[in-house]
């Protein structure tokens, strides 16, 4: 940490980022709880103390680990006249002390890869009050495919994704994206700068120096030689639980739901089979306690329904999402999208890795499904490319290929 002790940040970042990130937050509450995790210095806390909110009154509660940094924060803000506003805190960003529902806006730039991204979308959602937002940033891939002396560098330390995987992370986590910042190079500038220069100064008086100097001059080396291959991407994320989404709170099906989940399939199709379906199902060895779900109406009754059993690809366990029903009378209402994304949340709380799904592109891909033949994925019959989609849960699992081998119940 010696490297890092003054340096003005310590991640890629600029105000011009964080203000940016913080306008496609929408509109805040005139005195917003704001809750920046891994703060450091505090660059970005003393910003949002100053500008977050409609009146910029803004009570800021900064945490970090790391005790020199919150100094650096509590001087900063008295010298700002923003003392009675930020609050720093030694804190563990993987086990916050605070409520449920205790912040407007939760903010982490460039800090949510020490627990790792989907630990910080599963870990800090419950902390957002209704209606509130979600802010963190990523490291990602750039380049669709990239280089060996890239990967070299990061897939022992940090695997990065490429975007598409962080966006779809996010939808299964049960958020709506509502916005995205690709960070300029000059982000990496402001940080790097500085950083390198103390680097070009500075000298290894112990062996733990050493390595951390070396360390660090190879971060600095690999991103002058394969920069244009990643970046930090700002996410600004609002869980579908909180607000209007909130309508419908899904849960798994209890014996008590299986008559009015046959009746939502009955009523959403035009035949029976979609129901009898799910009956079969429910009495075959695929079928997986704990993964079919409703979705409850204000009144309590089933709203939707959606349904997870066990497939395979080549004979590797994966799920087949079906069906998805949605009461006629509530389609479009946001009751069967609130369904599936917890379900979805739910598989991947359980270790799954892969879920299918045949249907409507233009729906399945707000959830994050692409088309199951970028992975070398084919369903068992003739069906349009594009309607036969694949949705990856964890990127530490190998993707299969191959052919989809269904439940015997849907007859395939």
């Amino acid at each position: 940490m010696e490297l890092h002790r003054g340096l003005p940040r310590q991640s890629p970042g600029s105000d011009a980022s964080t203000r940016r990130l913080l306008s496609l937050c929408g509109p805040l509450p005139e005195r917003p709880r704001v809750l920046d995790i891994g703060c450091g210095p505090g660059r970005s806390a003393l910003l949002l103390a100053a500008e977050a909110g409609g009146a910029g009154l803004a009570e800021v509660t900064a945490v970090d680990l790391h005790e020199p940094f919150l100094d650096e924060l509590r001087t900063a803000a008295a010298a700002r006249g923003l003392g009675d506003r930020v609050r720093a805190v030694k804190a563990d960003m993987g086990a916050l002390p605070y409520e449920d529902g205790s912040f407007d806006l939760v903010w982490a730039e460039g800090s949510a890869y020490v627990i790792g991204f989907d630990r910080a979308l599963a870990l800090w959602k419950r902390l957002l009050a209704p209606g509130g937002t979600l802010v963190l940033s990523e490291c990602e891939w750039t380049a669709e495919r990239p280089s060996a002396g890239a990967r070299a560098f990061w897939d022992p330390q940090y695997p990065l994704r490429l975007p598409a995987r962080n966006l779809a992370a996010a939808q299964v986590a049960g958020y709506r994206v509502l916005g995205v910042h690709p960070q300029p190079d000059s982000d990496w500038a402001e940080y790097y700068g500085p950083l390198g220069e103390r680097v070009r100064t500075a000298d290894a008086t112990t062996a733990a120096a050493g390595v951390a100097l070396a360390a660090v001059r190879e971060e600095l080396d690999v991103r002058v030689r394969h920069g244009h291959e990643y970046g930090y991407t700002g996410y600004v994320l609002s869980p579908v639980t909180a607000g209007g989404d909130g309508r419908w709170p899904a849960r798994p099906e209890t014996p008590a739901d299986v008559a009015a989940v046959r009746a939502v399939n009955l009523a959403a199709f035009e035949g029976p089979s979609e129901a009898d379906l799910v009956d079969a199902l429910r009495a075959d060895g695929s079928w997986l306690p704990g993964l079919s779900y409703v979705a409850e109406s204000p009144d309590g009754s089933v709203a939707a329904h959606a349904l997870l059993t066990r497939c395979e690809v080549d004979g590797v366990p994966a799920l087949a999402l079906a069906p998805v029903a949605t009461d006629p009378a509530l389609q479009r209402s946001g009751a069967g999208s609130s369904v599936v994304r917890a379900l979805l949340a739910a598989a991947r709380e359980r270790g799954e890795a892969l879920v299918l799904v045949l249907g409507h592109p233009e729906y399945y891909a707000r959830f994050g499904f692409a088309p199951a033949s970028r992975f070398g994925i084919r369903a068992p019959f003739e069906v349009p490319d594009e309607a036969m989609m694949a949705l990856v849960l964890d990127d530490r699992v190998p993707v299969p290929a191959g052919t989809i081998r269904y439940p015997a119940p849907f007859g395939v």
